[in-house]
């Protein structure tokens, strides 16, 4: 059965993902904001007898690399044994995209053109001749609305058939032609494979060290050492620098002529555009990205995220403890009777099982409620919004607005937060991403805090709880991020010194999410992937627990909380609290039950949701609003949950940065807590 090899290709943002999910039947996520492809995924399909390999790139807005991700694109359209290329387009942007279809014709291999997103070019009035572009181009071209598997067949089909057509070429002013004809000729006398001469004269003229390395890498052996290629260069640079015409004028001449091309082409095949739906876009835009409202806008959905997840989470919540409860009994009675001894099943049941119960029932609900609503405000096109908003403040901190979203994501799970570091294109800044990631309070540490503000800032006698501590949670997030900034800017000016790297922000049309895959790939792709790594970490971390509180009659317990005592109380603590997120280091879930644990004496993990007992057993142990505040802080900045490391250290493949991950916020929460208690300790004295 005969095999044939397909590229992928296309603007960031037109539906890509969703053609190659539709071909393949593969289930990739297809997020609606600008460089969320950052590797090269492939996947099969037949028709008609044979198999077909299409390989998607990630999406770039040139040839001409300014970023890893175009990087990775130009080389394996360029440079890799393509039979075809499939070029997805969106149809509610067409001139824009053209800009692109035009570098890729340049190439001279067989190429079909996907029109995508008809259905949303119908609802904003745009009716593009398909037949038409086709014409102008010189190769097929297909029309889809991917998300509704319309066109699909149609796209087979057409990448079966070979183009019969002539591929239209662009013609430069003359001269730059007249430069070309200098190293075309040349070219014929060297083994350059299946590259086209005409496209591989115009980057010699324009190529910088990157593209020569990636040619030589194709090609075996290296341009910039064969000294009559070198001199046909120079020849044609005297033409071009004679008519005034410099390496910077030579991308722009070919870049506007490219544009024109593009526009024309465009305004000719577009039978119809009505400006009503777009229009209704820039009113949304005016209020989402505005000026003056933006901030607004953005903390009033912030607040709402965290009010749904916390209203919602608290019934599943108690629903898995019960359940988790009630299975506890199950499992310690049948290891009872098969003659396990009560050392062993007191250890794995009520260690191991009992800490794995509370991971999964504290963890498990918000992050189903969160991931989701986080993946609608993707679909919509909100998160790049977001992006747009923050990017001014990340590029004063000398970083990148890309992490804004890396905060997002790390407000489910700090994890998720770390490998979404993957979509910013610079080392430098990816690192600044994942070490300040952690400062991003993550749906583990949300129910002690949510519990903490309800005790001590909210009287839990009054009703609307959720409200008011959605409130309070939203102003700690909102300092957080301040400290992000803060650090992110101090870490761009010394261990992480480099230039700011400077990508094209595209903002998305707004779209109605598919419900039924947003709730598939939130459980799939992020909560069952974040909790399967957390229960790796949290039955041992259980087994470890009980065994400190069991063995050698609490000695070793007892040593620690000693030792951290003086340290607890220089940052407005105590000992068993720092022992507890110590010892809380497998999951940040289980950190307050390990306080009031040791406060009251127990030697299993306690699950207590009352907040009028969590409030007696911590006000009898002499908490008052400085310790909450104080514990609120620490728990906002220390060191990540061992997921977390783990994570940082897979990311990064550096056990440097995995122990800086650790240290750095470690170190700032203990600053911000000793300040908080010398403040406090001052207000104190002087009442």
């Amino acid at each position: 059965m005969e095999n044939v090899k397909i590229a992928l290709a296309g603007n960031p943002n037109v539906g890509k993902s969703t053609v190659f999910n539709a071909l393949t039947g593969l289930k990739q996520h297809t997020g609606n904001w600008t460089g969320k492809t950052v590797g090269v995924f492939s996947g099969e399909f037949k028709h008609n007898s044979k198999t077909y390999e299409i390989v998607d790139v990630p999406g770039t807005y040139s040839l001409i690399p300014h970023s890893k991700e175009e990087s990775v694109a130009r080389d394996f359209l360029c440079f890799s044994q393509n039979d075809k290329i499939l070029i997805v387009c969106d149809a509610t942007s067409l001139e824009r995209n053209l800009y692109f279809v035009y570098q890729i014709l340049e190439l001279n291999k067989d190429t079909v053109v996907c029109v995508n997103l008809l259905d949303e070019a119908k609802k904003k009035g745009i009716e593009i001749d398909l037949q038409l572009l086709s014409y102008e181009l010189g190769v097929t071209v297909v029309g889809a609305a991917a998300r509704e598997e319309q066109g699909i067949y149609e796209i087979k089909k057409a990448l079966a058939d070979r183009n019969t057509k002539k591929i239209k070429r662009i013609k430069y002013q003359k001269t730059i032609e007249q430069a070309l004809e200098y190293i075309y000729p040349v070219l014929f006398k060297l083994d350059l494979k299946e590259l086209d001469k005409r496209w591989l004269s115009l980057r010699l003229l324009d190529g910088d060290d990157e593209f020569f390395d990636s040619l030589k890498a194709y090609l075996g052996y290296d341009l910039r050492v064969n000294e009559f290629i070198n001199n046909t260069i120079k020849k044609a640079w005297i033409l071009l620098n004679d008519n005034g015409i410099d390496k910077e004028g030579l991308c722009e001449l070919i870049a506007e002529k490219l544009y024109n091309e593009a526009t024309e082409v465009s305004d000719r095949v577009t039978l119809s555009k009505q400006k009503t739906n777009i229009r209704k876009d820039l009113k949304i835009d005016r209020y989402i990205t505005g000026k003056y409202t933006s901030y607004l806008v953005l903390g009033i959905i912030l607040f709402l995220v965290f009010y749904i997840t916390i209203v919602g989470a608290n019934i599943p919540s108690g629903l898995l403890m019960d359940f988790f409860t009630k299975s506890e009994s199950v499992i310690y009675q049948f290891f009872e009777n098969i003659g396990v001894g009560q050392f062993i099943n007191d250890m794995f049941v009520k260690g191991g099982f009992r800490v794995l119960g509370w991971v999964v029932s504290v963890m498990l609900p918000p992050m189903a409620i969160f991931f989701p609503l986080f993946t609608i405000l993707e679909d919509l096109g909100v998160l790049p919004r977001i992006t747009y908003v923050l990017d001014s403040k990340f590029q004063k901190a000398n970083t990148c607005g890309k992490q804004a979203l890396t905060i997002c994501m790390g407000f489910g799970c700090n994890c998720v937060g770390v490998t979404g570091a993957r979509i910013i294109d610079s080392k430098r800044e990816r690192l600044i991403a994942i070490l300040t990631n952690s400062f991003t309070p993550c749906n583990g540490r949300f129910p002690a805090i949510i519990k903490l503000i309800s005790i001590f800032f909210i009287s839990v006698s009054t009703g609307g709880n959720e409200f008011l501590s959605a409130v309070f949670l939203s102003v700690v997030i909102v300092f957080s991020i301040t400290i992000t900034l803060f650090v992110s800017n101090l870490l761009s000016k010394t261990i992480l010194k480099g230039e700011k790297s400077h990508y094209i922000l595209e903002l998305p049309s707004y779209r109605k999410p598919q419900i039924t895959k947003v709730i598939t790939r939130s459980l799939v792709n992020r909560t069952i992937f974040v909790l399967g790594r957390a229960v790796v970490v949290a039955f041992p971390a259980g087994i470890i627990i009980w065994l400190l509180l069991n063995c050698g009659n609490k000695i070793i317990l007892e040593s620690i909380i000693s030792f951290f005592s003086p340290i607890g109380a220089f940052l407005g603590l105590d000992g068993e609290i720092l022992t507890s997120f110590i010892l809380g280091i497998p999951a940040n879930e289980i950190v307050l039950p390990i306080v009031l644990m040791t406060y009251s004496g127990s030697q299993e993990l306690l699950s207590v949701e009352s907040a009028e007992i969590i409030s007696k057993i911590l006000i009898e142990n002499s908490w008052t609003i400085k310790t909450a505040i104080c514990f609120i802080m620490f728990s906002v900045f220390h060191f990540p949950c061992a997921t977390t490391l783990i994570t940082v250290f897979k990311e990064t493949k550096s056990f440097k940065w995995m122990i800086l991950s650790f240290v750095i916020p470690t170190a700032l929460g203990v600053t911000i807590c000793a300040i908080l208690n010398c403040i406090f300790s001052i207000f104190e004295y002087i009442v």
